[in-house]
């Protein structure tokens, strides 16, 4: 065992990762939100808002990106300290306090955290270190036994322990890893109380449960275009955009909402106090600030809950308070201006999405909806805390890294027959797509073909001005390749910018624009 340096920091990697696994089990026993890894992650968004929060994709492949990028730090850092435990016997303890420490200043730093909070990672470091002793011991003696002692009973027995105990010390890496996902029992009772309120078994069902009312998706509102993005968009195809690396896991009996603050009385809700009121549904189509022009991250969907509006002003905003500071129960927030919320659209706390409960990845068991306003300001997920306050005293999580305070919704178009690149036969050739403004509804969209003449197109039937529109036309295209454009025209009687913008700081603005190979 001359050679012995890669052992050194195998040891090192294995007494880590059975450190890890077990603070993840010990976080799963208590029902954590948050394992030490996905702390840390949580703490990257917040410190590095230039490289990781301000992603415009963020919540899509950045996510399992900067946690393997954190596990391949910790993987190297375990490798090194590995070897480092070969010398002094303090070395490995100031590396892994070092982790440990990180991984509690995570913890502490997240919304709500309590003391009690840093026990998977003290855990988790103690087992690193125990581990790490009883394996650096016996390598040390497998080192010493010299090239003539290879095959002597010394060295069979040095080597059958050092085998046998990193083979017990993997063995409690895996074991721990895997009883902490079967005892992630929060998910579980989260996704047993969705089912609860989706049952129409009367045995079966939730007194909690809503009598909302299943979407009915008019067959006027779409084109009847293969390729069209589905007017109604499932919830499993619906985007997802947030900052929460580990969603929270609310039951509708622990959840409450506050209202506090500019108000004349603070009021605290339950979820019972939701179903108590009287029931708002309606299509809402939201759409993510970072949407770039022609892009994805937009959906139409029925949502069922509660008016905000109301809720407010039993509370009593008082004079001067111009946003809504909402807080979500992983600490995300957000400032709402107050008059879009009070202005009569449809602004709501929605508990059920497409006639079902609230995914736990859309915000369960209560979210925040304001048509006409991106999310970013305004559709808080897991929303818990909501303070009547001014926009001049509050810098909410995304204004601070230099987006847009209102967020209105732009109008936008986008075409999703032919795709971009795609090769058609000439002739009459099929275009489609969808149009949006919410709160302010789509009057018309037009296309141009090569620079030519706007022509106009065929809207779909409208069910509200809060919801998309689609469109769909018929244009003559020769061989060769050709450009088209669209724009939209509200039914305020404004017409598309086609000036470009990207999406910081406020949103994108530009015609969507596809090339064909006509043949």
């Amino acid at each position: 065992m001359k050679k012995s340096a890669p052992w050194w920091s195998a040891i090192g990697v294995a007494a880590g990762l059975a450190g890890l696994a077990t603070g993840y089990l010990v976080s799963a026993v208590m029902n954590l939100r948050l394992t030490p890894v996905s702390a840390v992650a949580e703490l990257v968004v917040q410190l590095a808002p230039d490289a990781a929060a301000n992603n415009r994709d963020l919540g899509a492949a950045d996510k399992p990106l900067l946690v393997a990028g954190i596990y391949l730090i910790l993987l190297l850092s375990f490798a090194l300290i590995g070897r480092l435990a070969r010398g002094a016997w303090w070395r490995p303890v100031v590396g892994f306090g070092v982790i440990a420490l990180i991984g509690v200043v995570a913890t502490m730093s997240a919304n709500g955290a309590k003391v009690t909070d840093v026990t998977p990672v003290a855990v988790g470091f103690a087992v690193m270190i125990v581990a790490l002793s009883l394996l650096a011991e016996r390598l040390r003696s497998l080192e010493a036994i010299t090239d003539q002692q290879r095959f002597s009973q010394p060295y069979v027995r040095s080597r059958r322990s050092f085998l046998t105990m990193a083979a017990a010390v993997v063995g409690v890496a895996a074991v721990a890893g895997i009883a902490g996902t079967i005892r992630g029992g929060s998910r579980r009772a989260v996704e047993e109380a969705r089912r609860n309120l989706a049952a129409t078994d009367a045995t079966k069902a939730s007194p909690l449960r809503l009598a909302v009312t299943a979407p009915q998706v008019p067959a006027d509102v779409a084109v009847g275009v293969d390729g069209v993005a589905p007017w109604m968009t499932p919830a499993n195809d619906f985007y997802l955009i947030d900052t929460a690396f580990s969603k929270p896991m609310i039951t509708p009996q622990e959840w409450t909402l506050r209202i506090h603050g500019m108000v004349d009385q603070e009021i605290t809700l339950t979820y019972d106090d939701l179903v108590q009121r009287e029931l708002l549904e309606d299509w809402v189509t939201l759409n993510c600030v970072s949407n770039p022009i022609g892009g994805e991250l937009v959906g139409n969907a029925w949502w069922s809950g509660v008016a905000l509006a109301p809720i407010l002003e039993e509370a009593g905003i008082q004079e001067g308070a111009d946003a809504i500071l909402q807080t979500s129960d992983d600490g995300w927030n957000c400032a709402t201006p107050v008059e879009t919320v009070m202005d009569g659209r449809n602004a709501m706390l929605a508990l059920y999405m497409n006639g079902e409960p609230l995914p736990v990845e859309h915000g369960f068991p209560v979210r925040a909806i304001v048509p006409g306003l991106y999310g970013y300001v305004s559709a808080t997920k897991w929303v818990v805390d909501m303070e009547l306050t001014r926009f001049d005293a509050v810098d909410a999580f995304w204004t601070q890294r230099g987006w847009g305070e209102l967020g209105p919704v732009k109008m936008a178009s986008r075409i999703d027959v032919p795709r971009d690149g795609a090769s058609v036969e000439s002739g009459d050739v099929v275009v489609a797509g969808s149009a949006w403004h919410q709160h302010t509804g789509i009057e018309g969209v037009e296309i141009a073909v090569d620079g030519g003449a706007w022509q106009p197109t065929e809207l779909a039937g409208e069910v509200t001005d809060d919801s998309w529109t689609q469109w769909r036309t018929s244009v003559f295209l020769d061989r060769g390749s050709h450009r088209v454009r669209v724009r939209a025209i509200n039914k305020d009687g404004e017409v598309q910018t086609g000036a470009y913008a990207d999406v910081l700081p406020d949103g994108a603005t530009g015609w969507h624009e596809i090339y064909v190979d006509v043949v």
